[in-house]
């Protein structure tokens, strides 16, 4: 199947007798002790299965497990290492991930931070005790691009496991185990979820490994899995999701050419553009490149506030991914440890009229 067909069916697993045409929610926690049957919904459940099986193929991979945020699914990778192993991790990334490696793994597991982009940097920073490289491409607020095969041939080397977070180019764009990445991870809360009304969290394996036991285990034993209305709407969601991305992706190109010749603007963040230092690598890992952007505006913080404060179609909010266009000074999101520049504007480019998008933007500078 295709891409556009794995979304629409591969999410129905039939469960009722009487044959409907999209699967209906089981709210049911507990099953009838039979033979290879469900136990528990802790453990699965029906919807959980079909919303498990249908990532699994939209990532070409053998095995999924969803969880009930992005950073649950982060957490069970780094759950799932030895005590006194070594990360490998970029230097840009979601800032929640980011504080569970410094701040929750503390004395569990040490972390080198370094730029993704440079593979001599990668290089550098393995170690003995190195067990995993963690990519985000592209990354999160900076738009960097890594090269997922080139980190991921590296770690081979160093017989090192590679994950990388799909979140911003999603399976429409962007398959890493295709690459040489051995899980995928994806906030299903972002574009999976389309809607911003569902959160969620998802980890995708290359191969059913021992390591991936771990990862099953806490899932299993943790308990951080999504409800079943949860499951059912990403199901549904997903059904649209490689026409929203065409979407996404046209209007952020758009967008990002209109802001990069802009003259209040110092400098945009989008991988599409041919000026941009990973548009090489992107066009060759990635099919298209998506609806986030950043951009820095000429002046300060206060510059950046007041010219989100006159927008009328871009809501002034955290996250992305939604049909809505979304916009931010991500620093003023991610806290006082932040190494976002402080005049940097995160745009989430949603599904509106392009026109009304760009005249907006143009009265609010």
């Amino acid at each position: 199947m295709n891409i556009e067909t794995i979304a629409i069916h591969a999410g129905n697993i039939v469960t009722d007798s009487h044959q409907p045409a999209v699967m209906p929610i089981t709210l049911s926690t507990t099953f009838l002790h039979q033979e290879e049957s469900l136990i528990y919904s802790r453990a699965n459940n029906p919807n959980r299965m079909a919303l498990e099986q249908v990532l699994r193929q939209l990532e070409y991979g053998k095995d999924a497990a969803a969880f009930s945020s992005g950073n649950a699914a982060g957490m069970a990778v780094f759950q799932s290492l030895e005590p006194g192993s070594h990360v490998i991790a970029p230097d840009d990334m979601y800032h929640g991930l980011r504080n569970q490696l410094i701040h929750l793994f503390r004395g569990v597991l040490s972390v080198s931070f370094v730029d993704m982009a440079n593979l001599d940097a990668v290089a550098a920073a393995f170690r003995q005790e190195t067990a995993l490289v963690w990519i985000e491409t592209p990354s999160n607020p900076l738009l960097k691009i890594a090269s997922i095969q080139s980190i991921a041939q590296l770690a081979k080397g160093h017989a090192c496991r590679v994950v990388c977070d799909n979140t911003f180019a999603t399976p429409v764009f962007q398959n890493p185990l295709t690459l040489g990445a051995d899980i995928v991870m994806h906030s299903t809360t972002k574009y999976l979820g389309g809607h911003s009304d569902i959160l969620g969290g998802a980890l995708v394996t290359k191969e059913q490994d021992e390591f991936w036991t771990k990862v099953r285990m806490v899932q299993h034993t943790g308990g951080a899995v999504p409800s079943p209305f949860d499951c059912y709407y990403l199901c549904r969601s997903i059904k649209t999701l490689p026409y929203r991305m065409k979407g996404h992706a046209a209007n952020g190109r758009a967008i990002a050419a209109f802001l990069d010749q802009h003259p209040q603007v110092e400098q945009v963040y989008f991988p599409g553009l041919a000026s941009h230092v990973g548009n090489d690598i992107a066009a060759a890992q990635m099919k298209d490149f998506g609806g986030m952007l950043s951009f820095l505006i000429s002046g300060d913080a206060s510059t950046a506030d007041n010219f989100i404060s006159k927008l009328r179609y871009f809501t002034n909010a955290t996250s992305l991914g939604g049909v809505e266009s979304l916009i931010e000074r991500r620093a003023a999101s991610e806290g006082p440890d932040t190494q976002t520049p402080e005049n940097l504007i995160r745009v989430s480019v949603g599904l509106e009229s392009l026109e009304d998008l760009i005249k907006d933007l143009s009265q609010a500078f």
